[in-house]
């Protein structure tokens, strides 16, 4: 059951322009997409700000789980969103997507991944 919260997509909506500017958002990035349904993984982890948009993520292996929050997290415009590394889901976008994002660095973490080689 601690996988689940692991991979739990973390939704803050309306976040106050104080909290934006802190994150400085503005200096992230730019992506988009238009409407339709795209399979996504996660190597590390997200953090976006939508400035347009409409979605809904489908994480995988959520179907039919209602107790646990339902099929799906919906997000859209103004909403600041976390997605955890290790994430895989299908994004059903319905209104195009314009966002800003960041993904976590974690090459200043010596992790046994990169001692692999």
């Amino acid at each position: 059951m601690a996988a689940d919260s692991n991979q739990r997509i973390i939704v803050e909506k309306n976040p106050s322009e104080a909290r934006l500017s802190e994150l400085g958002i503005k200096s992230w990035p730019k992506w988009g997409c238009s409407p339709g349904k795209y399979q996504l993984k996660f190597d590390a982890e997200e953090t976006c700000y939508l400035l347009k948009g409409k979605v809904k993520a489908y994480p995988k292996g959520y179907s039919g789980n209602e107790e646990k929050g339902g099929c799906c997290v919906e997000f859209g415009a103004g909403d600041l969103v976390i997605l955890p590394k290790g994430l895989s889901c299908t994004w059903d976008v319905s209104v195009a997507v314009d966002k800003h994002y960041k993904f976590e660095s974690t090459s200043s973490t010596p992790s046994s991944s990169s001692s692999s080689f």
